[in-house]
């Protein structure tokens, strides 16, 4: 490829004007000092709520700016994307609010809550392909049937600029802020974020965010030498196997680290949001506050700004993170007792967890268990507690009361 074949990459000024360009659609959204998490963390961390946006995505700035840019005749004809998340949802939201028509290609395994989400807000939604890349193919195939435009999640100047308004808004509300904290998958958000902080404040540390399942850009930018396996995450909306062209070139230029991070931070900082801020967040909306968790020497002392870049979770998987989370801490627990066949043991076992403050959420009596007593029966009992710290005292009560009781593994 020729150097004339190369998009040329945007700038700051571009940033700047697609901020004018977007305010009149676009929720400011709140950027916010939250002081339990600065305590938590060990660094003053402010949080720019993106979750808040209409489609709960910093998606929309980036999508919005490219659609307000189109041509007349390009407006007329109609524009098309391929994506079965935050992308498809702002393309198709604010597709409609300016009366251009938007096809969005799904991979027919999309959850039908989000395909009817995107037809919702005025989509046609055309189900192709088992994964991502054929639904893509089948975009770059209508849109040259149809003559669409095609509205690139990441790897576009257009929406590489609109998606650095929010670092503009960051930096305008807390000027004295030294780094900023922002989640990877193509790139488009950190390349944009770059753009914009770079040119106000040359010292800004910009640290990017990865999960350890899709290092795409760590590995292609040189912060990221291990092998990897992609797979199923919990932060599926920067789950990209390879970054943009344009983003990677930012990227080089203008971020100082990229942060690798595994499920279990990303799931703990989902629950910690949740806890603390009363705030829901997707996995990739919460890889900010895993990075600090994950790396906390980074951050130490420094005026950190953190992207929740968007909080599109699905219930189940949310279920799964937060029951999880409590396994972790010791706040899930499960035990496993052996009761003597006499009336009442039952109830006086769960009197004695009740005392000790546990919540018993799952109980299975087991009278006919080969490895029980014929006068004995077995009850396996999951239990919630107020803190970790209480297990023990729970356990010696069991114990002097004369079950025959201990932790078991779930």
């Amino acid at each position: 490829m020729s150097d004339t074949a190369i998009p040329p990459l945007p700038t700051v000024d571009d940033v700047h004007q697609a901020a004018q360009r977007i305010a009149p659609w676009i929720v400011k959204t709140p950027f916010v000092f939250s002081q339990t998490l600065s305590q938590k963390l060990g660094a003053p961390v402010w949080l720019k709520f993106e979750n808040l946006q209409f489609t709960a995505s910093f998606k929309e700035r980036g999508a919005l700016n490219k659609l307000l840019l189109l041509t007349p005749e390009e407006r007329a004809r109609g524009v098309i994307a391929a994506s079965a998340g935050n992308h498809a949802q702002g393309v198709a939201y604010h597709a409609t609010q300016n009366g251009i028509t938007a096809t969005i290609v799904m991979p027919r395994s999309t959850p039908n809550t989000k395909v009817e989400r995107v037809r919702e807000h005025g989509a046609r939604v055309v189900l192709f392909g088992a994964d991502f890349a054929e639904a893509a193919a089948e975009m770059r195939r209508l849109a040259a049937e149809e003559g669409l435009t095609i509205v690139h999640p990441f790897d576009d100047a257009a929406v590489i600029a609109g998606q650095g308004t929010l670092a503009l808004e960051m930096l305008e509300a807390e000027p004295a802020l030294d780094t900023l904290v922002v989640p990877i998958g193509g790139g488009g958000l950190i390349a944009g974020c770059a753009l914009a902080a770079r040119a106000q404040r040359p010292d800004l540390r910009l640290i990017g965010v990865q999960s350890a399942l899709y290092p795409g850009m760590a590995r292609a930018t040189g912060h990221y030498h291990y092998p990897v396996q992609p797979g199923s995450t919990v932060a599926e909306g920067i789950a990209v196997l390879e970054p943009g062209q344009l983003t990677r070139r930012l990227v080089s230029d203008l971020v100082d680290e990229i942060v690798v991070v595994d499920e279990a931070a990303i799931e703990q900082a989902i629950a910690l949001l949740l806890a603390v801020e009363k705030t829901l967040c997707e996995g990739a909306g919460a890889a900010g506050i895993a990075a600090m968790l994950a790396r906390p020497e980074l951050f130490a002392g420094r005026r950190v700004g953190v992207v929740l870049s968007g909080g599109n979770i699905d219930t189940r998987v949310l279920v799964a993170v937060l029951q999880r989370h409590l396994t972790r801490t010791g706040r899930m627990v499960r035990i496993r007792a052996e009761l003597p066949d006499r009336p009442g043991s039952l109830a006086q076992l769960t009197a004695i967890i009740a005392d000790n403050g546990g919540n018993i959420y799952e109980l299975r009596h087991e009278r006919f268990a080969a490895a029980s007593l014929a006068k004995e029966s077995a009850v396996t009992i999951d239990v919630e507690l107020r803190d970790a710290a209480d297990l023990e005292p729970m356990m010696q009560r069991l114990q002097a009361c004369g079950f025959k009781a201990r932790r078991d593994q779930f």
